[in-house]
């Protein structure tokens, strides 16, 4: 009887709710800006800084699996907040199992059918498609990029070149330089160059009027362009005075400017040329002109082409240059250890680096995989050595861009079909680099990965058959 009343008192697992999530990140990231000089923490200095560990801190962050009120509390505390009962949910038994968010309130369900269900599903985690959201325990950091990027923000007048071919992590790096700025009480503008119309890349006044627009609207003010915009002074001018004399004017704090996928408009080589002059204009203004110092821009591409450009009109020879690079090996079994999979130091991971390298979008899709139970880690590579596996998708967008400029496909057909030392183009190895198809061994050129070296190998060898 005694037993029996033991269990039904069992203290139950609790997760975050979004008002306890917001309230803790808000108060760490305060933290870290008075404590820590902006320096984001990473998952270690967590652990010390709240003296839980670090697999208990996945648990908490990841909200597929209860905590103890007691870590929550702790975790509060160590950032001077008081836990309150809307910070957090409590658990039933079937969440406990694992199985949260799929299963009804059905009582009459046995615990062997919840860890049968649980044994068969996905973890919970978010399938890695797109930036790593702020609240998630997936974000690794590679220091000193992080750093770097929040220190050079709040230098006036600042430019930061983001390049890294796609699928490299640069998005995630901008939602969390944005998440500083807006900490910083500065105003943030994010366009991403994709979702402008293609009319206006063919016509400079309407691409910056297009542009002001954006600017104007994220920013909260009231566009005014009929009023503020002068067509006879010409058009850059006039994009230039309506920031400075309008936009900037209308803000006591800084506004930084992201301007993604900027690489879009290389295939408007006229557009481009008069459009990345006007953004090298405004950086060199602002050495000279207070006004300008407001504004903080950052430029993210990908230089998935090639494009020539004038280096004294050019933004991307300017400023702050960021390169992100693939993770290193105890990068990927710290991202393992996130996922929740027990790795030997050493041995997993340097399977899938085999296959892989330390590509960051290749190894969350690996990760999110063998962590949801749908592969094995020697299936996963068989798979994707045999016909490209779960890398599909992935591997048939490079062919695609390749099958686009037949030159590049010569040249990277001798690439993965040689193993030894041989020289390529300057500008055909930039292109091929910018792509995410090849890396450099000091003076040699290899392919990528083995991945893209078994599979590009076998679609050469077919289409020259």
């Amino acid at each position: 009887m005694n037993l029996q009343q033991h269990k039904t008192k069992r203290r139950r697992g609790v997760v975050l709710t979004s008002t306890g999530i917001q309230r803790l990140q808000e108060a760490i990231i305060s933290w870290e800006i008075l404590k820590n000089q902006g320096y984001r923490l990473t998952l270690e200095q967590l652990s010390r800084q709240v003296n839980i560990s670090t697999k208990t801190l996945s648990r908490l962050w990841s909200l597929s699996k209860g905590v103890d009120q007691k870590t929550l509390k702790l975790c509060f505390s160590a950032f001077n907040l008081k836990l309150q009962k809307e910070d957090y949910t409590v658990l039933n038994e079937a969440e406990e199992t694992g199985v949260l968010g799929f299963l009804s309130t059905n009582s009459s369900l046995q615990k062997d059918n919840f860890a049968q269900f649980s044994h068969n599903q996905e973890q919970y985690w978010s399938y890695p498609n797109g930036p790593v959201a702020l609240d998630s325990p997936l974000y690794i950091e590679r220091p000193p990029i992080e750093e770097l990027v929040c220190r050079e923000i709040t230098r006036p007048g600042c430019v930061i070149r983001i390049r890294a071919p796609r699928q490299m992590g640069k998005s995630s790096l901008v939602l969390r330089l944005l998440a500083f700025a807006n900490l910083k009480k500065y105003r943030t503008v994010n366009v991403n160059c994709h979702q402008i119309d293609n009319h206006c890349l063919t016509d400079l006044n309407k691409l910056l009027r297009c542009l002001c627009w954006k600017i104007a609207q994220q920013l909260d003010i009231k566009p005014n362009l009929d009023d503020e915009w002068d067509e006879e002074v010409g058009y850059k001018l006039s994009c230039s005075f309506y920031l400075q004399k309008y936009i900037l004017q209308q803000s006591e704090n800084p506004i930084v400017l992201v301007l993604s996928d900027v690489d879009r408009f290389f295939d408007y080589p006229h557009i481009a040329q008069e459009f990345f002059a006007l953004l090298r204009s405004w950086c060199e203004e602002a050495r000279q002109n207070q006004a300008w110092q407001k504004l903080r821009l950052v430029v993210v591409y990908s230089t998935e082409q090639y494009v020539s450009l004038d280096i004294n009109r050019s933004p991307f020879n300017i400023g702050l240059p960021i390169r992100l690079i693939e993770f290193t090996q105890s990068q990927v079994e710290d991202l393992a250890r996130r996922y929740e999979l027990d790795w030997s130091p050493g041995q997993e991971s340097t399977q899938l680096m085999s296959l892989v390298g330390g590509h960051p979008a290749l190894i969350q899709l690996a990760l999110y995989n063998l962590a949801s139970g749908i592969l094995t880690l020697q299936d996963l590579i068989t798979d994707a050595i045999a016909n490209g596996g779960i890398y599909r998708h992935h591997l048939w967008r490079h062919w695609m861009k390749l099958q686009s400029n037949p030159n590049l496909v010569k040249k990277y057909t001798e690439i993965v079909c040689s193993q030894a030392s041989m020289s390529v183009d300057p500008v055909d190895a930039y292109k091929l680099e910018s792509l995410g198809l090849i890396c450099f061994d000091g003076d040699r050129i290899l392919p990528r990965c083995e991945l893209y070296r078994n599979y590009f190998q076998r679609q050469l060898h077919t289409t020259m058959l």
